[in-house]
This record gives C-alpha cells, sequence and structure tokens, in this order.
C-alpha cells in the first residue's frame, strides 16, 4: 500500500509540517538548550555543529516534521517516521524533542496519538527507538501503550551507536 510518511497532520491544538531546509533556524532556536538532551544518548545535540548533522539526517529521511503550536504558530520541537519494514508492516517514529517550555503540558501525548491515528491506517505496528537513559521518554512511552520489546545497537545519523530500547504500539492495542 502507498502512504506518504510525510502528510500535514493537524489536530486543532497542533500541526505537524513538513520539515523544510528552511526550518533549521527556528528549530535549531529550540533544539539549542542543553536541557532538551540532557537524558538524550546524544547530549550534544544542542551544539550548532552537531544539531547541523541532526537536521542533514532528518531532511534525509523524508519523513521528518517540524511541530507548531497553531493558536501562537510557535514552532516546538520536531518528530519523524522512519524505517518504514514493508514485510513486517512496521513504522518508527522518533527523533521526537521539545523546547523546555513545551514541557509537562501533556503535548507530546497529542502529537504521538496524531501520529499513530494516521499511521495506523497503513501500518499495523509502531516501533520507537528510546535511549536507554532517556527515562523521561520511557515513561511517556509506557504512559501511551508502548510496551518494550528489545534493546539494540542504534547508529544515529553521523553520530556514534548507542544502546537503544525498543519499544513497540500495536493497531489493535491503539487507543
Amino acid at each position: 500500500m502507498k502512504f506518504s510518511i510525510q502528510s500535514v497532520l493537524e489536530t486543532q491544538e497542533y500541526q505537524l509540517i513538513p520539515l523544510q531546509q528552511g526550518d533549521f533556524e527556528s528549530l535549531y532556536e529550540v533544539a539549542s538548550d542543553p536541557r532538551v538532551w540532557e537524558q538524550h544518548p546524544n547530549k550534544d545535540r544542542y551544539k550548532r555543529d552537531v544539531f547541523e548533522s541532526f537536521f542533514k539526517g532528518a531532511m534525509e529521511s523524508e519523513g521528518a516534521f517540524k511541530i507548531i503550536e497553531k493558536s501562537s504558530g510557535d514552532v516546538l520541537g520536531s518528530t519523524r517516521f522512519y524505517n518504514f519494514d514493508e514485510a513486517e508492516n512496521r513504522i518508527f517514529i522518533g527523533y521526537t524533542f521539545y523546547g523546555t517550555k513545551s514541557w509537562g503540558k501533556g503535548i507530546n501525548p497529542k502529537v504521538k496519538k496524531m501520529m499513530l491515528d494516521y499511521i495506523f491506517q497503513f501500518v499495523d505496528k509502531v516501533h520507537f527507538h528510546i535511549g536507554k537513559e532517556n527515562f523521561r521518554s520511557q515513561i511517556a512511552l509506557e504512559r501511551i501503550g508502548g510496551e518494550k520489546i528489545a534493546e539494540e545497537e542504534v547508529a544515529y545519523y553521523a553520530e556514534p551507536t548507542r544502546t537503544n530500547f525498543v519499544y513497540e504500539i500495536k493497531k489493535e492495542n491503539h487507543l
């Protein structure tokens, strides 16, 4: 089945817009705070040169989005679909980050629900890579029904390999 992993997605509050080259500065403004990356396996993404590599990988993935708050037009962060596996009928959601002003406001579960509602029209399983020390993201995924199913080494674009947990949400378990 053909589908786009970079359609504009939106709710009343938020919009996911396919990432464009011209979005670098607005996204880097959000990502330049070291606190955003403190639990992430690659803690130095707040540095401009490291974030440039991250952004390049996002552009090349052809599945990345900027997350916009519709009422203000503010860029809140980024996320993406990646690694579609037709044989397994599975895709990954990840590389998600938010600026600290978005933390603790229930934004991530709403954005993930929007992504899951869309992608479950086309796949049966969604996986997530989460750094083994990224407790904030592990808790967030468990709250939306993610189940830890594996541990694997993941090589992020232009970054060292890190140990990640793999979480899964199955279509039949999605609310």
